[in-house]
């Protein structure tokens, strides 16, 4: 190697000729000598000179030299080192790398040729066939053991991974390149791909299934959150309900929630889920929503019990009454009574209690009711009766009475008395008794 290189020399040269140019006379000459001196470092063999050296070499002719040009030139002078063979190293490296990746190019007008000539250039991808099987078949396994085994969400979320996982190994696998063996990979290292275009279109097929499967499960489940929450929801709203237009729709919102639950594909996970949910979720629907009903219709049968009380204790006011009428109003308790005995105590315990209760009054009050109307059936009789005599008696008074005819006369008038005495106070039929009974007293008296 030079003391001095053809680099160096030149930056050292145009100095020597601008010092040169700026001595004027005699510059020539001296440019001469130092230009001597720096062919004859040129010439020399060893190793780099050196800033000192070069300084040197100059400096005695020209004390004006210009330091950054030494700087230069020392730095041009400088043999290649150790990081210049190592960036050839990695340019070179480099080239091979990518000389050897497009021959990997996965292109049969590419491959094929390399294949029959020089296969071992193609090793990369030989290596990489042998990963992507491996691994395509591995992952196509656990993805059929995860989506058609899964026992829950996380399961399918795992499995849709390993699909995708599975469809990019058989994407890395060329189709041309199948049941191609190269000999030489497959003696030092084995081959495992030595599947046929059949198998191959088998497991796509498998992984198209899976994706499919995946996707249904997916709206399956989307379906299901849906739906759960829409019971949540009608639930809240129903039990926060204060009117009872808002407890219809809240019931309504819950039936249709209730539907969809039931909608849901019971092949995937997510419709047997919903088959085991919805058992539950009609059971709190049928407890809650069938309790406010038969607490509604207990509630219904008492005030519909009710209306027919008032109005047969508003029928009852200002007796007295015939018993026609007594006989209506019995009827209206009759109605009431049967109302309350549909309250049943296992639909509603508290409105049974209740029912009962205005059941012994309203039983008392049929009674009363009763009596009253058999009091008055006895009042009407027993007047029509005493009616009756009277004129049987005022047919059969003769013009001249004999002891035996007042005697007759007597007796008759005593029974009119006595059935006019059975007519109690408080029925129609008493006003017109006690007239009556007061004229049968006087014409007793009148006979005695």
């Amino acid at each position: 190697m030079a003391r001095l290189s053809d680099r160096a020399f030149k930056i050292l040269a145009a100095e020597v000729k601008r010092c040169a140019a700026a001595e004027g006379i005699g510059g020539d000459v001296q440019a001469r000598i130092v230009m001597k001196r720096l062919e004859k470092l040129r010439r020399q063999g060893d190793t780099p000179a050196g800033k000192p050296e070069l300084h040197q070499a100059v400096s005695d002719v020209f004390p004006d030299f210009s330091d950054k040009v030494l700087d230069n030139a020392v730095r041009a002078n400088r043999g290649p080192g150790l990081f210049s063979y190592v960036g050839w190293g990695f340019l070179g490296l480099a080239s091979l790398v990518a000389g050897i990746w497009v021959l990997n190019l996965p292109y049969p007008p590419i491959r094929r040729p390399v294949a029959r000539t020089a296969p071992i250039l193609l090793l990369p991808s030989f290596i990489s066939m042998d990963h992507n099987y491996r691994q395509a078949i591995a992952k196509v396994e656990q993805a059929d053991q995860l989506v058609n085994r899964a026992t829950s969400d996380a399961d399918f979320e795992l499995g849709a991974t390993k699909v995708s996982e599975a469809q990019a190994h058989l994407d890395a696998l060329p189709i041309w390149f199948l049941g191609y063996e190269p000999q030489v990979y497959c003696r030092f290292f084995g081959c495992t791909w030595r599947f046929t275009l059949d198998e191959f279109e088998a497991a796509r097929a498998t992984i198209g299934r899976m994706e499919a499967q995946l996707f249904q499960e997916q709206n399956a489940l989307t379906q299901l959150q849906t739906a759960e929450a829409a019971v949540a929801t009608a639930k809240q709203q129903y039990q926060q309900a204060a009117e009872p237009s808002a407890q219809q729709l809240a019931v309504a919102n819950w039936r249709t929630a209730l539907d969809q639950v039931s909608l849901i594909p019971e092949q995937t996970l997510a419709g047997r889920t919903a088959q085991q949910k919805l058992v539950g979720y009609q059971r709190d629907f049928e407890t809650l929503v069938g309790l406010v009903a038969n607490s509604e219709q207990a509630n219904t049968l008492i005030t519909a019990a009710q209306q027919f009380a008032w109005q047969a204790a508003q029928a009852s006011q200002n007796p007295p009454h015939s018993a026609a009428e007594w006989e209506k109003i019995e009827t209206l308790w009759e109605q009431a009574i049967a109302g309350l005995a549909r309250v049943s105590p296992e639909n509603d315990p508290a409105g049974y209690v209740k029912a009962q209760e205005l059941t012994a009054q309203y039983t008392r009050n049929l009674g009363d009711i009763r009596t009253r109307e058999e009091a008055e059936r006895t009042a009407e009789q027993a007047l029509a009766k005493a009616q009756n005599q009277i004129q049987q008696l005022l047919a059969s008074i003769p013009d001249e009475s004999s002891p035996a005819d007042i005697a007759r006369s007597t007796a008759q008038i005593q029974g009119i008395i006595n059935e006019l005495e059975k007519i109690q106070p408080g029925t129609t039929a008493h006003p017109k008794a006690t007239e009556l009974l007061g004229f049968a007293q006087a014409k007793l008296q009148e006979l005695q």
